[in-house]
């Protein structure tokens, strides 16, 4: 019994983690794309679109 628990709460860590990590890749490739559009918008005229 507890090995069945033990093995369900790993399958759940595990979905878990992975769900996270997909979120985490769609976050980083649309901020991604924000940059590059917002580098290649500002090019033009000259001036940095960032602060730091």
């Amino acid at each position: 019994m507890i090995a069945l628990l033990l093995v369900l709460l790993l399958i759940l860590v595990l979905f878990g983690a992975g769900f996270a990590v997909n979120v985490l890749w769609w976050a980083a490739i649309v901020l991604l794309i924000v940059w590059v559009v917002g580098f290649f918008a500002r090019s033009g005229s000259g001036g940095r679109w960032y602060r730091w």
